[in-house]
């Protein structure tokens, strides 16, 4: 068995093979999980409110294990916030109440879940990636990791390490949010054929120190409106963990309609609220990151097993965006996708028809259970917040029903809109400070991304001279924005006018320019192995 991916799915599936024993004496099979990251945890990135359901099944004495997971949730706080205001929520709405989970930091469980999992007798091999994935006609077979020490040029260098097969019976992605090998997966067998597209939005973080008492451990606090239209999808965060530390976050849908839309100054807009900047103020922060959220819900999902491969967690879309939780799902299909390898295996049969029994698990058990009454409500967000906040209320009585079930849904990339000549699409600058708002390059450092620069671009533009022609002119370089990174950037070319740069070593792995580029042209793909963020405490 291999499993691509050290995150929440793919360590529960892998715990999982290692200690569910079929029949008297069996033996567990042999399992693998590659971890692109240079240790575990170190790319995994949250808010995190934790739903301990599925850590609880799938390792039932976590608690005395030391899982750190140490922090009960005390109060819920949901505010509407304009530009000077807060205004609360008189009531917190079933979905958001929080009684029964934990503030945590994603990084941290990961690291120890992985300790878990070794402990079980399975190897992890971290800092390497998977490039791409062996056939057998039309049979995944397993995976072949990237090259090392290929120069910026292409040419191989004294250290050069070729790729390696690694072939498995079944073969399990858990390679995250629009994670390369699921992307060429389903693209190559349509997966996605009869189901809703995906749709995504980013997150993004800092981890905050500030003097001790300012929030007590355990409270969490969500926002809706500013700085956001009221058209826009998204909102704001803030966690409270022990010793005064603090998870701040911001979250945007990425089917905005304005290409001058800058998620990065809208979070520093966000901080500097009343609200936030009176908690953060004579703090520092100490780190910074950013992902993507897969949030188009049930209908989304696509189908997730071939011959000899299943896909879980993130990479599927197993994401609650009316809870703001993912990782219990994600734990959950990782148990759900080993059990079903596991009886595959003993039956010898590791065809399409023999694992989709992962789906009927799925469709049988807490995954549908919980995702198929919120089918409708990101969806229902593209109308603007007011319809959103309606149908989501509204979901909670009929269990998601609508007239058109499923309701349409596009690519976030198809909704934003062109240039207009009346409108400019440079966005507001935000004063930065560096004590409160930072600059995109500043809050990269806080990240701890490290990449050898002198290796090829893991972000790959099949034409770049439409960089400088069609999208300078239709979208005004929405890339230069979006990305919350600094890491494309558009150059003076003499008489060229001007060219794409790419700032490759920036890169925090978030997958935003995978998903928002409106040509379709950017494919992320892993970095020589090892490289990337470092989110420690994330």
């Amino acid at each position: 068995m291999l499993i691509v991916g050290g995150g929440p799915a793919g360590l529960a599936a892998a715990y999982r093979l290692a200690t569910r024993h079929r029949g008297p004496g069996g033996d567990p099979p042999v399992v693998a999980v590659l971890e692109k990251s240079r240790e575990a945890g170190a790319h995994m990135l949250s808010g995190a409110v934790l739903d301990p359901s599925a850590l609880t099944d799938l390792m039932p004495d976590w608690r005395s294990r030391g899982a750190p997971v140490e922090v009960p949730v005390t109060e819920d706080r949901i505010y509407f916030l304009t530009e000077r205001r807060r205004i609360p929520f008189p009531v917190t709405p079933p979905p958001l109440r929080n009684h029964g989970n934990y503030v945590i930091s994603l990084n941290r469980l990961v690291r120890w879940l992985a300790g878990q999992v070794e402990a079980a007798g399975v190897d992890i091999f971290a800092g390497f990636s998977g490039a791409e994935l062996l056939y057998e006609g039309d049979r995944v077979v397993g995976v072949r990791t990237g090259d090392r020490g290929i120069d910026r040029d292409g040419n191989r260098k004294a250290t050069f390490e070729p790729g390696v097969d690694i072939r498995a019976q079944v073969t399990v992605l858990a390679d995250g949010v629009r994670g390369n090998l699921t992307k060429s997966l389903v693209e190559r067998f349509r997966l996605d054929e009869g189901r809703l597209p995906q749709v995504y939005a980013v997150g993004i973080k800092e981890l905050w120190e500030v003097p001790s008492g300012r929030l007590p451990a355990g409270a969490v606090i969500h926002t809706m409106g500013y700085p956001l239209p009221h058209e826009q999808f998204g909102g704001g965060f803030l966690y409270a963990l022990p010793g005064g530390a603090l998870s701040v976050g911001f979250v945007a849908g990425l089917d905005y309609r304005d290409p001058g839309f800058d998620p990065h100054s809208a979070f520093q807009r966000f901080k500097r609220h009343p609200l936030v900047a009176g908690l953060l103020a004579g703090g520092e922060m100490v780190r910074y990151g950013a992902k993507a959220l897969p949030e188009g819900g049930w209908h989304a999902i696509p189908r997730s097993h071939v011959d000899g491969a299943l896909i879980v967690g993130d990479a599927a879309g197993f994401l609650n965006s009316m809870r703001l939780k993912g990782i219990h799902l994600a734990m959950q299909s990782g148990i759900a996708a080993a059990d079903a390898a596991l009886e595959a295996l003993e039956a010898r049969d590791t065809s399409a028809e023999r694992l989709a029994r992962y789906a009927a698990l799925v469709e049988s058990g807490p995954i549908r259970r919980e995702l198929h009454p919120v089918r409708n409500v990101h969806q229902a967000f593209a109308g603007g917040l007011l319809p959103g906040l309606l149908y989501s209320g509204l979901s909670l009585v009929t269990g998601g029903w609508w007239i058109r079930d499923p309701m349409p849904a596009h690519p976030g990339h198809e909704r934003m809109q062109r240039v207009r000549a009346e409108r400019s699409v440079a966005a507001a600058a935000v004063p930065v400070d560096r004590r409160l708002t930072f600059d995109k390059l500043t809050n990269v450092h806080y990240s701890g991304t490290r990449h050898d620069e002198d290796q090829p671009s893991h972000l790959l533009v099949q034409d770049t001279d439409v960089c400088r022609t069609r999208c300078l002119e239709e979208y005004g370089n929405p890339c230069t924005r979006f990305c919350p990174a600094a890491v494309y950037e558009m150059v003076d070319a003499g008489a060229d006018g001007k060219r794409l740069q790419i700032n490759a070593s920036n890169c925090v792995h978030c997958k935003t320019c995978d998903i928002m580029d409106p040509y379709q042209i950017i494919d992320w793909v892993p970095p020589e192995g090892g490289g990337g963020p470092r989110y420690e405490g994330m």
